[in-house]
């Protein structure tokens, strides 16, 4: 993962976190790699990684159990509005783009119907 030096780290590692679960590569109750682990792959501190993790536990998206280490958590609610949150983060940033380029409502919806792949 390439860092972006205009945002914390830690606050890239909650999106990336986020996005595996989003797309099910972590799945609902799955035991999550540990902060050791993890600070290994993203070749950060653990400490920074701890804060990643700190704040998804915090938001609801996993839950650290003392013992036996940290979960996705099996909310299926939670988790879905997890997925319709990023998917308006993307879409506001989507429309700021294309008006700032002028491109009408129409016309960028007639853009994402040609686009949209219909094999999904």
């Amino acid at each position: 993962m390439n860092f972006d030096s205009a945002q914390p780290i830690w606050q890239q590692l909650v999106a990336e976190f986020t996005r595996r679960v989003i797309i099910g590569e972590w799945k609902p109750g799955m035991k999550i790699p540990s902060t050791r682990e993890l600070a290994l792959a993203y070749k950060v501190n653990p400490n920074t990684v701890q804060r990643a993790l700190a704040e998804l536990d915090r938001n609801g998206t996993t839950r650290s159990e003392r013992t036996s280490g940290r979960y996705v958590t099996g909310d299926h609610t939670s988790l879905d509005a997890l997925r319709d949150q990023s998917a308006q983060d993307i879409v506001d940033e989507v429309i700021a783009r294309l008006k700032g380029i002028g491109v009408s409502q129409s016309h960028a919806i007639q853009l994402l119907n040609e686009h949209w792949s219909t094999d999904d």
